[in-house]
């Protein structure tokens, strides 16, 4: 008999609680489940919260070996599809992992939640069951990709198609807390995504942004165009969801294609063996560089709990890091520090209005 999680009162003994969506995501389970129980393995003072179909997750961890200790499965048997309307699955299928496990956070017995399910789903479910932060308009996703041997920041890469300047405003801010905290960089440069560096560049949104940024105290870069994000223009990049989204995807697929055709010219001839022999190290780091689950996944920044996205494609490792990234957000309390600067910045903007 599996030991299944009560819904409420965190176990004893841990620092950190953290809820793993095992059903969802495009990679096989076994993927997700390997990524947690190594997850746990490493991180011996935190409790990670399986949930999943028992019998499906119960017959990987069978494969894989003994369950540690400190692993507790959760009985989530609807799975919500990577294409199903968010709201509608959120509606019809409270016994999935996304509803669980994001419930589990509202009621305390988690401190995070990680999934690589649909995105759409656990935004709504998270927006819905968390709210959002004291004085955050809007949350947003912030990916960190990995540019060559830097990371950048992205916010927002899907969770708003339609921004406005203030919303805009508090992504600076948040992926700031969020980029000096969890990734230790030292006083972010803020740039806005634009079709040109000049502060009259943009539509009226961007122009409007643009005049807030500058004025919120951040170390704001200004307009950042896509190429200065390849030539380390800045540290964190904002931008709505809708365009956010597609530079988050043909970064992704220009990155893998790249890979993907040097692989096939290393097969084309002699010499190009011979370079790749050479070079094996070189070329290792830049698939690296193309991986996206170094970082782990991307944090839904301004609702009132930890909610750590993946790559629908997310491996082991990939999972891994995740829940890394999740138990990092919940030790050093990046929530409270978001809600401090933007409570400063409305706080700041209310005595000069």
């Amino acid at each position: 008999m599996a030991d299944t999680a009560p819904a409420a009162v965190p176990a004893r003994g841990y620092d950190a609680h953290i809820a793993v969506d095992a059903m969802g995501g495009d990679a096989p389970l076994s993927e997700r489940v390997s990524g947690a129980l190594a997850a746990a393995r490493i991180y011996g003072d935190t409790e990670v919260l399986l949930c999943g179909a028992l019998a499906e997750v119960e017959a990987e961890i069978h494969k894989l070996g003994q369950k540690p200790e400190n692993v507790t499965l959760v009985d989530a048997s609807e799975l919500i599809g990577m294409h199903e309307p968010p709201v509608r699955a959120l509606r019809e299928k409270k016994n999935s992992p996304i509803v669980i496990g994001v419930q589990m956070v509202a009621d305390g017995r988690a401190d995070a939640f990680v999934s690589a399910g649909n995105t759409g789903a656990v935004a709504a479910a998270s927006s819905l069951k968390l709210g959002r932060l004291k004085h955050v308009l809007r949350p947003g996703i912030a990916v960190t990709m990995q540019i060559i041997n830097y990371p950048v920041v992205a916010i927002d890469v899907g969770a708003n198609m339609d921004c406005k300047p203030a919303h805009l405003l508090q992504y600076g801010i948040m992926a700031s807390v969020f980029a000096s905290e969890v990734l230790e960089i030292q006083n972010p440069r803020v740039g806005l995504l634009n079709v040109g560096e000049e502060p009259v560049k943009g539509n009226d949104v961007a122009k409007q942004t643009f005049e807030l940024l500058s004025g919120a105290g951040l170390n704001f870069v200004g307009n950042v165009e896509p190429e200065m994000l390849f030539r380390r223009g800045c540290d964190i990049l904002v931008c709505d969801g809708f365009v956010g989204n597609i530079l988050l995807k043909v970064s992704e697929s220009v990155a893998l294609s790249f890979v993907a055709w040097l692989r096939e010219q290393f097969h084309g001839s002699l010499r190009y063996k011979l370079g790749f022999a050479l070079c094996k190290d070189l070329f290792g780091h830049l698939k690296q560089c193309a991986d996206f689950s170094e970082y782990g996944g991307a944090p839904l920044l301004g609702v009132n709990g930890v909610i750590i996205i993946t790559h629908g494609t997310s491996d082991a490792r990939g999972i891994q890091n995740a829940i890394r990234e999740a138990r990092a957000s919940v030790e050093l309390d990046v929530n409270k520090h978001i809600q401090e600067a933007v409570r400063k910045d409305a706080t700041s903007r209310g005595s000069r209005a």
